[in-house]
């Protein structure tokens, strides 16, 4: 494949979604290009192409697909071995859980914006719930369904990833309650494509993005 058709990551540098795409992309070793953009000043270019006015969006020569679940599953499609379950049910299964992730990592994103502690705390209750559920599903081998790497895995190692950061950085963990999640974190933030999912000063560009908002996090 040449520089010319290689597809075009359009991307933030904060974006979970994105870093979906990205560790599904490096995971299938798939030549891509990712350009990044500023979100609060977004090149005209990207207006016109992006229905959502959301990142991601992959080019693919005229083509532009966005939502990082539907990119995820044309490059599953297109690329390799599965990372979704050929069982019609099983592999509905993984789609609802990867939906799933999607409410994680906004409810991740919320608790970083709370400015009350009241306020975070009736957040993290809520994603405390969620995660429950979460703990009672995945498997004890490493991954969301024994030994394997799937779009699942993928899909939550971007929340995985920040929630490492802000316990280490506030003492906050969101997932010190849960052994299952614990072991899963550890063990997908260990791969080579989830740690170069993100650019290099990623932790002091979250952190800082946390510490300008203000909020409660911010005081820990």
């Amino acid at each position: 494949m040449s520089a010319l058709e290689q597809p075009i990551l359009v991307s933030h540098k904060l974006c979970p979604f994105v870093q979906r795409s990205v560790i599904t992309l490096l995971h299938k070793k798939i030549d891509f290009t990712i350009e990044y953009i500023s979100l609060e000043r977004k090149p005209d270019w990207f207006v016109e192409i992006s229905p959502l006015g959301k990142v991601p969006l992959l080019r693919i020569k005229d083509t532009v697909l966005f939502e990082s679940a539907v990119i995820n599953e044309y490059l599953d499609e297109t690329h390799g071995e599965p990372m979704l379950p050929k069982d019609p049910l099983e592999k509905a299964e993984h789609r609802s859980w990867i939906e799933f992730s999607s409410s994680i990592n906004n409810i991740q994103f919320q608790l970083t914006q709370a400015r009350r502690e009241e306020t975070f705390s009736k957040i993290e209750e809520d994603l405390n719930k969620k995660l429950a559920h979460l703990e009672k599903r995945i498997g004890d081998k490493g991954f969301f369904n024994g030994k394997e790497f799937s779009l699942v895995d993928s899909s939550f190692a971007p929340f995985l990833m920040r929630s490492k950061i802000l316990a280490e950085n506030t003492g906050v963990d969101t997932v010190s309650d849960y052994k299952k999640l614990q072991k899963w974190r550890e063990n997908l933030l260990s791969l080579p494509e989830v740690k170069k999912s993100v650019v290099k000063d990623f932790e002091d560009l979250y952190m800082e993005s946390i510490y300008e908002r203000g909020g409660y996090l911010a005081d820990q």
